[in-house]
């Protein structure tokens, strides 16, 4: 065989020009619809997945196949190429959550929130795991082992979102109140024990079973993965990004970050493992390198977060189908999907909180912001498709929980806190941190829980 006739032939034309095509309609729809859902009140992840859903089976291929057809269409090559820049998104996405972990605030109110974590985790996957033994075999895909199935939809009703708590918790000024700060820290704590879960179960469902030899293999790559993460992995990314950061080198920051995100998710991936759990970990390393200022990687959180966040989440709306929620027997389903959830979540948060000795409108509070699912729950849907565990169905009301809970949180955490007395320490925590931004305002500190236009 000659060089000429070993060259691998570029995209076909048709193929590109269908792609050109999704990533900018998709795009312009998903920021259009998220800018909309912001000025009403909700989350921008709304409007991102509802682009998806108005230009997928759900309404646009009802209204006119042939045009949904030829623009999505339903071959594995074509959406393979969407779906790679999605997972890039994804895997930067994460990573870039982690490097905001907050390991001091961990380790000064890690023993406070420990009752709200564990009782947030072991509550809701208990009810998930019971919720998905007695879903009927329609949401399950086919080949899938129930057992597995089980523990992954347990799983996905344990995860909090902490981008959105995060989010919502500085859009409301609460994020500086110690309700606010414990939210997060339990929520990180969920975030890290969910990934490690979620790629158990997935290297589970990878070696079609639940026997000894395979649990026993995946939890040993586990192992592996937390003491190189423990040892060698965190020197060589403190060492990786200090020599980035005095290179002087504009962009070698952001590139580094982006070089050891994708390489830490390669390698987790080769460990049948989730790439998005190396990326996590990988980013948590960076946050902790001291002298790494995060506004050093600002153009690469830019990105990220507005324009390949956005083209994911509407990917994720394109295998929605609410069409299949006409099903009467699936919307009963899913309403019992929808309220387990719920249930499971905010009741194991508040009687963590009880525990923990807050009051009863903290502890409400706490269950507000730890229910919301948001942009984690869409992920680990994408995951549970891939591995071939969910139906369209069972995708859809996975979704369907993200969106419906992360819409809960802002009115009941409003309606929790303006009950909880707004201490002066907690006015003294948030005038220092104002005025080290230099946005402090000359005037009493908000009713608590009451939302703030941006200083």
């Amino acid at each position: 065989m000659t060089p000429a006739t070993s060259v691998v032939a570029p995209i076909a034309h048709h193929e590109l020009l269908v792609l050109l095509l999704q990533i900018g309609i998709l795009l312009l729809a998903a920021i259009l619809l998220g800018r909309l859902a912001v000025r009403l009140g909700m989350p921008a992840i709304v409007g991102e997945l509802s682009a998806g859903v108005l230009l997928g089976p759900s309404l646009l291929a009802q209204l006119l196949p042939g045009v949904g057809t030829w623009l999505f269409p339903q071959e594995p090559g074509q959406m393979h190429l969407l779906d790679a820049l999605g997972q890039l998104g994804v895997i930067l996405l994460v990573g870039f959550t982690g490097m905001h972990v907050d390991l001091k605030l961990v380790r000064r109110q890690g023993s406070r929130a420990a009752g709200v974590s564990i009782a947030g985790l072991v509550l809701p996957l208990a009810f998930g795991i019971w919720i998905g033994l007695l879903l009927p075999d329609r949401l399950r895909a086919d080949g899938a082992d129930q057992t597995v199935f089980a523990c992954f939809v347990g799983v996905a009703m344990c995860v909090s979102a902490i981008p959105v708590i995060a989010r919502t918790l500085m859009d409301m000024r609460l994020i500086h109140r110690n309700i606010g700060q414990m939210i997060l820290v339990a929520g990180t704590v969920d975030d890290a024990v969910g990934w490690v879960l979620v790629s158990l179960v997935a290297a589970m469902a990878t070696t079609a079973g639940l026997t000894g030899g395979d649990v026993l293999t995946s939890l040993s790559h586990l192992a592996l993965v937390l003491l190189i993460v423990l040892t060698v992995g965190r020197f060589v990314v403190r060492w990786v990004m200090n020599a980035a950061l005095r290179s002087g080198v504009r962009g070698m920051p952001v590139v580094t970050a982006v070089v050891l995100v994708v390489l830490s998710a390669a390698g987790t991936q080769a460990l049948e493992l989730e790439a998005v759990f190396g990326a996590f970990l990988c980013g948590v390393l960076i946050g902790a390198v001291k002298g790494v200022d995060m506004r050093a990687l600002e153009p690469l959180n830019t990105t990220v977060v507005t324009v390949l966040a956005p083209l994911f989440f509407a990917t994720a709306g394109l295998r929605m189908d609410l069409t299949a929620l006409g099903d009467p027997d699936i919307a009963l389903w899913a309403l019992a999907v929808v309220g387990v959830a719920v249930a499971g979540k905010f009741l194991g948060a508040f009687l963590g909180g009880l525990f923990s000795g807050v009051t009863r409108w903290e502890a409400l509070a706490l269950g507000a912001g730890m229910n919301a699912r948001g942009v984690i729950e869409v992920i680990i849907a994408m995951i549970g498709v891939r591995l071939g565990l969910l139906t369209v169905e069972m995708y859809s009301i996975i979704v369907l929980v993200a969106v419906l809970t992360s819409l809960m949180a802002p009115p009941l955490l409003r309606l929790a806190m303006s009950r909880v007395e707004h201490t002066a320490e907690e006015g003294l925590r948030e005038r220092r941190v104002l005025e080290l931004s230099g946005a402090a305002e000359e005037r009493d500190p908000p009713a608590p829980g009451e939302p703030r236009s941006p200083a």
